[in-house]
């Protein structure tokens, strides 16, 4: 793979406790090419969401990576990256939509201040320049700009997740990282939010990290897929061998874990 957008190698990291240390992320090493829909599936637990607030950098204590884990986006090394360089880092070169997404939205802030407030801390640009950006972003997922007035409790569900996927494409990300975004969403409105991504990733040209324990959700949208179990990487393969011909013991559970949308017809008038 040729200059990813995102390079992992060696990933190890800790959270240190008062007596023993919890290993959560085991040498973890992959790559996200330009433009890739990349999945990390894997039980609750297993290390996802640690590996995603690593690449952000939004790691507190007891959080700890460990040396000689690296990180790279386009190149730059994330680890190294201080306190200012981090601040201009986040949105600009990766954007991260958090579990329960629609949750994140400030509630006592309309729609147009929350676009404004990312705009404006990361460029020079007016309230009217600022409406005007914010009104194309939510037209990008189908959403009215005359929402820009509206506070999040007056728009569904899906509309917030909505909202706060457009407020993560303001500054044009190269990489953005999905964290379980459609947990708290009914099936057909979750298709329907994956599906937009995936039109937008093409149409944009940005990369995404598509973190969730449901795989079969993933496959439908991903390029390829890691698994992730206990903390190990075990598994990386395009979507299709995940789904036809998965290698390993943990990916056949996974799949064998999911439930049949066929099986024994029950006869009518048969007895209970």
């Amino acid at each position: 793979m040729t200059n990813p957008v995102l390079s992992i190698r060696n990933l190890n990291i800790d959270y240190i406790g008062a007596e023993k240390d919890f290993h959560a992320v085991k040498d973890v090493s992959f790559d996200i090419a330009p433009g890739e829909f990349f999945g990390l599936a894997g039980e609750s637990g297993c290390g996802k969401s640690t590996i995603a607030f690593a690449v952000s950098r939004l790691h507190r204590p007891p959080a700890l990576i460990r040396k000689g884990s690296q990180i790279l986006v386009g190149g730059r090394d994330v680890l190294a990256l201080d306190d200012n360089e981090l601040r201009s880092f986040r949105w600009r070169e990766v954007a991260m939509v958090f579990q329960s997404a629609m949750n994140s939205l400030n509630p006592v802030l309309t729609i147009e201040t929350q676009f404004y407030d990312v705009l404006k801390a990361h460029s020079r640009i007016s309230r009217a320049e600022a409406r005007t950006r914010a009104a194309e972003l939510l037209k990008l997922v189908d959403i009215s700009p005359d929402r820009l007035t509206s506070y999040p409790h007056q728009c569904s569900g899906g509309m917030r997740q909505r909202i706060v996927i457009a407020i993560c494409l303001a500054l044009n990300p190269k990489l953005l990282i999905m964290d379980e975004p459609t947990t708290a969403l009914d099936v057909v409105v979750q298709r329907e939010i994956l599906q937009r991504i995936d039109v937008l990733r093409k149409e944009l040209g940005f990369s995404v990290l598509f973190i969730t324990h449901d795989l079969g959700l993933m496959v439908q949208v991903s390029d390829r897929i890691g698994i992730m179990l206990e903390g190990e990487l075990v598994e990386v393969n395009d979507a299709q061998t995940i789904y036809r011909t998965p290698q390993h013991a943990y990916t056949k559970r996974l799949w064998a874990s999911m439930p049949k949308l066929h099986g024994e017809q029950i006869r009518e008038g048969a007895k209970s």
